[in-house]
C-alpha cells in the first residue's frame, strides 16, 4: 500500500520503520468508530458542498459495505496498513474509484484518530458500566441475605467491634457505587468532537463542526483545534477511574482471600471458581482474586504509561501519542474480564455465619460498648475505658470473655455495673443499636442497600 506522503519523499521508509510506525495492529479494533466518524464527515462534506453530493453518497455507501463485511468477516485487515484509518480509505478508494480520494478533503489523521478514540471509549465506557452496576447489584443481593450475619470489623487487621456482614458489604457497594460516578464524569468531558481541528489549526473549508458533532452524538465541537487534536486527559481520566475500580476490587479480593484461609475460614468458594494444587490434594485456591489483586497493578502500569506519555509533549499532535491506545486499551480489556469473573465467584460463594460470629466472640470486639454502657450510668468516658482495659486484661487472665466473665469481677472495678451489663455487651445488641445513619444496624443497612439500588438507576 502507497503512502499517502509518498509526494515529499524520494525513498521508501526502511521496512523496520513501517514494522516501528504500524499501529494497526492494535487500532484495528476501532474500525466501526472509525468508519461511523467517516460517514458523518462525508455526509457534512455533501452537505456543505465541499464535495459532490453524488460523491458522498458514494461514499456513504463504500464504507458501509466496508463496515458489514469486516463485522461478518468477509474482509480482513490488510496488516501491510499503517492504521485502521489508511486500511479503511484504502478499500474505500479499492471499491469505489476516484469518489474515495474525496473523503479526506477538509481532515487530518490527527482529528481523526482524536475522534476515533472518544467514540470507541464511550462505548467501552457504557460497557463498564453496565458490568459494573450487575456487580454491585449482586453486592446487595448477598447484603439482603446476610443483614444479621455477625461479624467482626477490624482496624489495623485487628478485631475491633461487632458489624454484620452486609454492613461490610455495603461499604464495597458505596465504594463501588462512586466509581459509575467517577465514569460518568469521565464520558462528560469527554463527549466533545474533535472532528475539524484538522491538522492542528482547522481547515479553509466551510465545514459545519456542529453537523458532524450532532450526527456522532456528542455534545458539540471542541472549542480549540490545538487542544482537539493533542489531548488525552479524556485516556487518563479513564484509565484513573478503571485504577480506582480495580484498587476496589482488589482490596476485596485480598478479604475474600482472607476470609477463604482456614484461619479465617468466613466464606468458601465455589469449585468452579478456584483451582487446585499440583502436588498437594488438600488445596482449594482463591485464583480468580488472586489474579484480580495482580491485575490490579497492571493497570496502574496503564496508567502511569499515559501520565508519562503525555508529561512533557509540546502542542499539539505528536506520534508519542500512539502510544496511547495499547494503554487504555489493556486497562479497559482488564477491568472488563476482572468484572465478568469476579461477579460470579462473589454470587457463588457460601458465606459461614457460624465461623463469623465465633470469631467476633473471641475479640473482646463488645469493649467498647461496654464503656459506653458506663458513660451511660455517669461515668466519665475516659474513666470507663480505663475500666474496660482492666477488665479486659482480667478476662485474658481467666481466659473468659467478657460475656461470661463473672457479674462480681465487674463489680470489683465499679458498683455501676449491674445484672443488665450482659445485654448491653450482646454482640447483636452491640451491632443493631448502632442505629446511626450508616452503622450497621439492620434497619440503617436496608436503608444503604434501598438507596444504592435507586442510585444505580441514574446509570
Amino acid at each position: 500500500m502507497g503512502k499517502m506522503w509518498a509526494g515529499r519523499f524520494q525513498k521508501e521508509a526502511d521496512s523496520k520503520v513501517n514494522d516501528f510506525n504500524s499501529s494497526i495492529s492494535f487500532d484495528g479494533r476501532m474500525y466501526k468508530q472509525d468508519i461511523f466518524g467517516s460517514i458523518a464527515h462525508a455526509t457534512m462534506l455533501g452537505k456543505q458542498g465541499i464535495i459532490p453530493k453524488e460523491d458522498a453518497d458514494k461514499i456513504i455507501e463504500g464504507l458501509n459495505g466496508i463496515l458489514a463485511d469486516l463485522t461478518s468477516g468477509a474482509l480482513q485487515f490488510d496488516m501491510e496498513a499503517e492504521d485502521i484509518h489508511m486500511f479503511v480509505e484504502a478499500e474505500l478508494t479499492t471499491r469505489i474509484g476516484d469518489a474515495g480520494k474525496r473523503l479526506h478533503t477538509a481532515r487530518s489523521r490527527n482529528d481523526q484518530v482524536a475522534l476515533d478514540i472518544r467514540l470507541y471509549l464511550r462505548d467501552e465506557i457504557a460497557e463498564i458500566q453496565g458490568l459494573l452496576k450487575k456487580f454491585i447489584e449482586t453486592v446487595c443481593k448477598m447484603a439482603e441475605d446476610n443483614l444479621e450475619t455477625i461479624m467482626p470489623g477490624y482496624t489495623h487487621l485487628q478485631r475491633a467491634q461487632p458489624i454484620t456482614f452486609a454492613h461490610h458489604l455495603m461499604a464495597y457497594a458505596n465504594m463501588f457505587l462512586r466509581d459509575l460516578g467517577r465514569l460518568s464524569d469521565t464520558n462528560k468531558r469527554m463527549n466533545y468532537c474533535p472532528l475539524g481541528s484538522g491538522a492542528l489549526a482547522g481547515t479553509t473549508y466551510p465545514i459545519d463542526r456542529e453537523m458532524t458533532a450532532s450526527l456522532l452524538g456528542f455534545d458539540g465541537p471542541m472549542l480549540n483545534s490545538l487542544d482537539g487534536v493533542s489531548d488525552r486527559d479524556f485516556c487518563i481520566e479513564l484509565c484513573s477511574a478503571i485504577a480506582t475500580i480495580m484498587m476496589h476490587l482488589s482490596r476485596l479480593s485480598e478479604e475474600i482471600i482472607l476470609w477463604c484461609s482456614w484461619e479465617f475460614k468466613f466464606m468458601e468458594l465455589d469449585d468452579a471458581f478456584a483451582t487446585g494444587s499440583s502436588i498437594m490434594p488438600q488445596k482449594k485456591n482463591p485464583d480468580v482474586a488472586e489474579l484480580v489483586r495482580g491485575k490490579t497493578g497492571r493497570v496502574y502500569g496503564d496508567l502511569v504509561t499515559l501520565l508519562s506519555m503525555m508529561k512533557s509533549l509540546p502542542l499539539a499532535y505528536n506520534k508519542d501519542m500512539q502510544e496511547d491506545k495499547e494503554a487504555i486499551f489493556d486497562a479497559v480489556d482488564t477491568v472488563k474480564l476482572c468484572l465478568v469473573t469476579f461477579d460470579p465467584m462473589l454470587a457463588t460463594a457460601k458465606v459461614l455465619p457460624d465461623n463469623m460470629r465465633a470469631a467476633a466472640a473471641k475479640g473482646f470486639i463488645n469493649a467498647t460498648d461496654c464503656a459506653d454502657y458506663l458513660t451511660k450510668k455517669g461515668v466519665p468516658f475516659r474513666d470507663a475505658y480505663k475500666i474496660t482495659g482492666t477488665l479486659v486484661a482480667r478476662c485474658i487472665e481467666l481466659n473468659c470473655t467478657m460475656e461470661t466473665l463473672p457479674l462480681k469481677e465487674y463489680q470489683k472495678l465499679s458498683d455501676v455495673f449491674a445484672e443488665d451489663v450482659y445485654d448491653a455487651i450482646n454482640l447483636k445488641t452491640c451491632a443493631f443499636t448502632r442505629n446511626c445513619i450508616g452503622g450497621p444496624a439492620k434497619e440503617r443497612v436496608s436503608e444503604q442497600i434501598a438507596a444504592v439500588n435507586a442510585a444505580l438507576t441514574a446509570f
